[in-house]
C-alpha cells in the first residue's frame, strides 16, 4: 500500500469519528440536551484540515461551511433551526457517500446540493463571510429540529469540563495487521501452553512406571535375601541354578526398565524445552506487538505534514521549504493522534503569520522561501515538539491591540510573555480577514488545549535572529531507543546510541594534560589530530568509578560523545551491551532531571537509568570533571601478541560503527565494507590478513548470501570462517546462509553482544 493508500485509509476512519460526534449533538439539541458547541466547532475545523491534507478538496469546501455555521453558534450570532439542521445532516451525508466512492474511482463528483444549502443557511451579514455562494438547486428537505441557542451549550460545556482521559468515546486507530499479528502470537502462546497436558501426561506415566519398578526391586530384594539364608544342598544344585537364572532374567527386565524409564525422562525434557522456548517467542511476540499497538514512528501521523503545508503554501502563492526531523522517534499512539490536528494548525500558524513576501525577505537577507522546521526530539524525560521559522515574528503590537480590545489586559499589562500567553486563548486572532489558513483564532486554541489535557505545556517565543519558535513540552509515557549500556563501578547507565559517534579504547600515548584537565588527541584521516577534554561520567554521575590499577592502565574505554553543539570524550569503566530497549519516564525522585531521561528494565526486573546527553554536556562544561589519569603498567617488556582482525561488511554506518566499537573494546582489531562487492574486492587484494568476516545479507551491489557463496568457491578464502549477522530471520534464509557455508547465522532482532563475541570466541 503507498503512502497516498495509506492517508485515505486513515482518513476514512477519521472522517468518521468527527461525522458520529457531529450528528450526537445534533441528536441532542434536537432532545433538548444542549451540545458543546465549541466541540462540534472543532470537530468541523479538524475534518477541514484532514481533508486538505489527504488532498481532497472538495471534502475541504463543504467542511469549511460547516466550520463557518458552527463558528457563529459558538459565538451566538446564530442558532442551529430546521434548515440549518437540515444542511448539516445533508451536508455530512454528502461527505460519507463521496468518502466510500474513493475507493472506486480517484475523483468522484461531489453534488452541489449540499454547499447550496449551508450557503443559504449562511447568507446575510455575519462577521466572517464565507466562500462566494454556488447557485442553489431546490432545496433539500431535513430532519425536524428546533432552534437551539448557542449561549446554553457554551454555558453547559463551561460548567462541565471534561478530564482528559475521562471521554468514553476516545478511539484508538490501529492497523488491523498489527491485531492480526498480536492474535497470531497469542493463538501461538495458547498453542504451546496446551502442549503441557502431554507433558503432564507423561510424568504421570513416568511415576506409574517407577512406583512398578521400586515394587520389583523390593521383590527383588527380598528373593535375594531369602536365597542368601538358606544353602543348598547338594541335590538341589540343578533347582540353585534355575533359581538364579530367574534372578539374572529379572535383573535385565530391571535394567530394561529402568532405560526405559531414562529414555522417556529424556524426551520429555527434550519435550519440555520445546514447550519453554515456543512459549518464551510466543511471550516475546505479544510483548512486541503489542507495544507495537503502543508505539509508533512520529511518521505515521506527522508525516503527510510537510507535503500538505507545501501544497497549501503553493495555492495561497507563497514559497517555504519544509523540514521534518525525528520522525523515525517512535512515541505512544495515542499521543500523536492527539496532537494530529494542533500540530497541523500551529503549522498552519506559522505558514500564515510567519510569511513575508520575497520582497520583504530579501530587505532582511533572508532566503526568498520561508523556512519551516518540525522538530520532535526527547530532551529531559519529555517530548519536545518545536515548530520553527524564520518568518516575521510574532506582532507583539497588534497581539497587545487585540487583547485590550477585548478586555483580556488591563492598562499596566503589556510585557512580552504576558502576550504571547495571550494568543492560546480561544478566539484571539490579530488577522484582519479569514481565510482558509487563519483568522479564526482556533488554532492555537486547539494547541494549547490538546497539550494541556496531555499533562503538558506550550509556550510561544520569538526567534534570534528572526521568527517565532512554537515548542510544546509533554510527559514521555513511553519511547523504544538503541541505548548503550555501560558500566561504571558497581552501577550500569544506558547512554543514547544518537549521540555516540564512536567507541574507543585510547592508549596511553594519547592522552596529556592541558589547563589541568586531561586530553585526549584522536587522529583524523585528513587534517590536524582532533583534541577534546577526556570527562569522567562516575564524577558526573556523582558514583565511585574503578580506579586505574598497575597492569591495567595501558588503556582507557570511553566514548566519542556529540552533543548540544560540541563533541567529547566520555570515559566508561566497560561496555556491556547495545540494545534497542523501551525508555520509560524517569523516577519522580532520586534522579536529577538534568542528568536523566528516562528508565529502562532490563531482564530480571533491574532498572538502569537512562542518561540525558544535553545534560552531560551542561553539567561536563559547568564544572571540570576530568578523567583521571590511568596509571602507567611498567612492568614486563614482552610484545603484545597479534591482534585477530575481523572484517565488518555492512551498508548501514550505524551498524558498522557500533559493530567495530563493540570488537574492538574486546581487543580486536577491525576493518570495515560497505557491501559484499567491496569486501571481496578487499580480501583479494590481500591489503591485511583478515581471520573472520562479520556479514550483513540485505547490501546492494553483492549481499552477503553472493559474498559468502564467493568465498567458498575461492580456495584461498574456503575456510575462513564467516558470520552472517542479519534482520533476515526466516527459517529460509538461515537454512540457505547455513546450506551455503556460514559459520553462524545471528539475527538483529536479538541481538546480543555476548552472544556474537561468544560466537567469535569459539571460531578463532
Amino acid at each position: 500500500m503507498d503512502i497516498r493508500q495509506q492517508l485515505l485509509a486513515a482518513f476514512e476512519v477519521e472522517h468518521r469519528e468527527h461525522i458520529d460526534a457531529i450528528r450526537a449533538a445534533l441528536a441532542g439539541a434536537a432532545g433538548d440536551v444542549p451540545p458543546d458547541w465549541n466541540d462540534v466547532f472543532r470537530r468541523a475545523h479538524s475534518l477541514k484540515g484532514a481533508s486538505r491534507a489527504v488532498d481532497l478538496p472538495k471534502v475541504e469546501a463543504v467542511a469549511h461551511r460547516l466550520e463557518t455555521l458552527f463558528e457563529r453558534i459558538v459565538a451566538g450570532d446564530g442558532t442551529l433551526d430546521r434548515e440549518a439542521t437540515g444542511a448539516v445532516h445533508l451536508a455530512l451525508d454528502r461527505i460519507e457517500a463521496y468518502v466510500a466512492a474513493l475507493k472506486g474511482e480517484a475523483d468522484p463528483a461531489m453534488p452541489a446540493d449540499a454547499l447550496a444549502s449551508l450557503d443559504r443557511c449562511l447568507a446575510g451579514p455575519s462577521p466572517s463571510q464565507p466562500d462566494p455562494p454556488v447557485e442553489p438547486p431546490p432545496r433539500q428537505p431535513g430532519p425536524p429540529a428546533e432552534s437551539v441557542p448557542a449561549q446554553a451549550g457554551l454555558q453547559k460545556s463551561a460548567s462541565t469540563p471534561t478530564e482528559p482521559g475521562s471521554d468514553p468515546g476516545v478511539l484508538l486507530r490501529v492497523p488491523a495487521d498489527a491485531v492480526e499479528a498480536l492474535t497470531r502470537a497469542s493463538h501461538e502462546l495458547a498453542s504451546a501452553l496446551g502442549a503441557e497436558s502431554a507433558v503432564a501426561e507423561g510424568l504421570a506415566r513416568l511415576q506409574r512406571d517407577a512406583a512398578a519398578l521400586g515394587r520389583r526391586a523390593e521383590s527383588l530384594r527380598g528373593s535375594k535375601a531369602q536365597s542368601g539364608t538358606t544353602r543348598p544342598r547338594p541335590s538341589d544344585a540343578e533347582t540353585a541354578e534355575t533359581a538364579l537364572d530367574a534372578m539374572r532374567a529379572e535383573l535385565r527386565g530391571f535394567e530394561t526398565t529402568l532405560l526405559a524409564l531414562a529414555r522417556d525422562a529424556a524426551q520429555l525434557a527434550q519435550i519440555r524445552t520445546g514447550i519453554i522456548a515456543s512459549a518464551e517467542a510466543a511471550s516475546t511476540r505479544i510483548g512486541r506487538e503489542a507495544e507495537r499497538l503502543t508505539l509508533v514512528p512520529a511518521e505515521t501521523v506527522f508525516g503527510a505534514f510537510p507535503r500538505a503545508l507545501r501544497d497549501m503554501a503553493r495555492e495561497s502563492g507563497r514559497e517555504i521549504n519544509v523540514v521534518a526531523r525525528g520522525l523515525d522517534l517512535p512515541v505512544d499512539r495515542a499521543m500523536l493522534q492527539s496532537l494530529k490536528d494542533p500540530v497541523l494548525h500551529a503549522l498552519r500558524n506559522a505558514l500564515s503569520h510567519g510569511a513575508e513576501t520575497p520582497e520583504q525577505r530579501e530587505r532582511q537577507g533572508k532566503p526568498p522561501a520561508l523556512s519551516i522546521t518540525l522538530d520532535i526530539a526527547v530532551r529531559g524525560g519529555r517530548l519536545v515538539l518545536g515548530i520553527h521559522d524564520d518568518g516575521r515574528g510574532p506582532d507583539l503590537r497588534a497581539i497587545e491591540a487585540t487583547a485590550r480590545a477585548r478586555g483580556l489586559i488591563g492598562a499596566g499589562d503589556g510585557d512580552p510573555d504576558t502576550l504571547l500567553a495571550l494568543v492560546f486563548e480561544p478566539g484571539f486572532s490579530t488577522a484582519s480577514a479569514v481565510d482558509t489558513l487563519s483568522g479564526r483564532g482556533i488554532g492555537l486554541s486547539v494547541v494549547a488545549d490538546a497539550v494541556r489535557r496531555l499533562g503538558g505545556s506550550v509556550r510561544l517565543e520569538p526567534r534570534v535572529p528572526a521568527g517565532t519558535s512554537l515548542i510544546m513540552h509533554l510527559p514521555l509515557s513511553a519511547a523504544r531507543r538503541t541505548l548503550l549500556l555501560v558500566d561504571v563501578g558497581a552501577s550500569l547507565f544506558a547512554v543514547p546510541s544518537a549521540s555516540v559517534e564512536r567507541l574507543l579504547r585510547l592508549d596511553r600515548s594519547s592522552l596529556y594534560t592541558a589547563m589541568g584537565r586531561i586530553m585526549v588527541r584522536l587522529p583524523r584521516e585528513r587534517g590536524e589530530d582532533l583534541s577534546l577534554p577526556l570527562v569522567d561520567l562516575a564524577s558526573l554521575v556523582g558514583v565511585t568509578g574503578e580506579e586505574s590499577r598497575p597492569g591495567e592502565g595501558h588503556t582507557v574505554t570511553a566514548v566519542l560523545m556529540r552533543s548540544g553543539g560540541r563533541s567529547w570524550v566520555l570515559r566508561i569503566d566497560a561496555l556491556r551491551d547495545v540494545r534497542n530497549l523501551l525508555v520509560l519516564p524517569a523516577p519522580p525522585i532520586g534522579a536529577d532531571p538534568r542528568l536523566i531521561s528516562g528508565t529502562v528494565v532490563l531482564g530480571g526486573d533491574t532498572p538502569v537509568l537512562v542518561l540525558d546527553p544535553d545534560g552531560l554536556a551542561a553539567r561536563a562544561t559547568e564544572t571540570n570533571h576530568a578523567a583521571p589519569e590511568p596509571v602507567e603498567d611498567r612492568t614486563g617488556t614482552a610484545a603484545l601478541p597479534r591482534r585477530s582482525t575481523i572484517l565488518v561488511v555492512d551498508d548501514s554506518i550505524t551498524t558498522r560503527t557500533l559493530e567495530k566499537g563493540i570488537l574492538e573494546s574486546a581487543g580486536y582489531r577491525v576493518v570495515v565494507c560497505v557491501d559484499g562487492q567491496d569486501a571481496l574486492d578487499r580480501l583479494r587484494a590481500g591489503i591485511e590478513h583478515v581471520d573472520l568476516v562479520v556479514a550483513d545479507v540485505e547490501m546492494p551491489r553483492l549481499d552477503g548470501f553472493g559474498l559468502l557463496k564467493a568465498l567458498r568457491a575461492d580456495e584461498s578464502f574456503a575456510r575462513l570462517p564467516l558470520i552472517l549477522m542479519t534482520s533476515r530471520g526466516d527459517a529460509d534464509d538461515v537454512a540457505r546462509g547455513l546450506g551455503l557455508g556460514a559459520d553462524a547465522y545471528l539475527t538483529k532482532q536479538t541481538f546480543d553482544q555476548r552472544q556474537l563475541l561468544d560466537t567469535i570466541g569459539q571460531l578463532l
